[in-house]
């Protein structure tokens, strides 16, 4: 396959054989797995999953790249979803609650928003493995007080366990991208790590203070909640959003107007 890449589309093709090994490994697909690939590409990873899986999907957006993946194998062994995954239904893949299992080289460019899509979806998916830039998975891992940390840390938090398995460096890619990615193992929880009275309320809260994120939660929250609310909660009014910890937040959003 040599379809060339496409900068729009933020493409970056994995061919290093060791670093796609390593990837499969980390994987360890079961012959009768569900498991979802995130942008084939040239199929450099679409290939080794083929020879371990009964059968494969994929959410390919490039239709050139949708087109050559689909010959790699008939059509019960191999379904190509020329879709773009920000839209995907991906819970419509799942055949058991919970057991579908994502791979993926996630696009720089919508590495975020996908991350969010995936995560609206958690109940359908039993596990992820990732590839993304390096600096979002220090984002995605950081403790509270780092620069780093932010709404994207705070909602995996609530909802995952993140494991980051290794890096990989620009020479593993055509082309070569100009930064480092990493590769780590998303785990969906079934329930949360601490109470969370309502979720939309949580994630719009979280939303609002880091979209603000100079300001104190006294400012950020003004007209949602009061100083005294917010001391109620056992939190400091003067404190900023990247200071507190991911529960405090469900905390506020569970004394929050509705």
């Amino acid at each position: 396959m040599r379809a060339p890449p496409r900068k729009s589309l933020g493409q970056h093709f994995l061919h290093d054989p060791a670093v796609i090994a390593k990837i499969v490994a980390a994987v360890a697909p079961a012959p009768t797995d569900r498991v979802v690939e995130i942008g084939g590409g040239r199929g450099a990873l679409t290939r080794p999953l083929l020879a371990a899986l009964e059968r494969l999907d994929i959410v390919e957006l490039d239709t050139a790249l949708a087109g050559e993946l689909a010959t790699l194998a008939p059509a019960e062994r191999l379904s190509v979803h020329h879709a773009d995954a920000l839209k995907f239904d991906f819970a419509a893949l799942d055949d058991a609650p919970g057991a579908l299992r994502v791979v993926g080289n996630l696009p720089y460019n919508i590495s975020t928003p996908l991350l969010f899509r995936l995560l609206e979806q958690r109940y359908s998916i039993r596990d992820m493995h990732l590839m993304l830039q390096r600096e979002v998975v220090r984002r995605m891992v950081a403790p509270p007080g780092n620069k780093e940390y932010g709404r994207l840390t705070v909602m995996l938090a609530a909802w995952t366990k993140i494991e980051v398995l290794f890096d990989i460096g620009p020479g593993a890619f055509n082309p070569p991208p100009r930064v480092w990615s990493s590769f780590i193992r998303v785990t969906p929880l079934r329930t949360a790590r601490f109470p969370i009275a309502d979720q939309r309320r949580f994630a719009a809260l979280v939303a609002r203070v880091f979209s603000m994120r100079r300001k104190t939660l006294a400012r950020a929250l003004r007209g949602e909640l009061t100083r005294e609310q917010i001391a109620g909660a056992d939190i400091d009014p003067g404190a900023r959003p990247e200071t507190l910890q991911p529960e405090a937040f469900a905390r506020l959003a569970a004394i929050a107007a509705p």
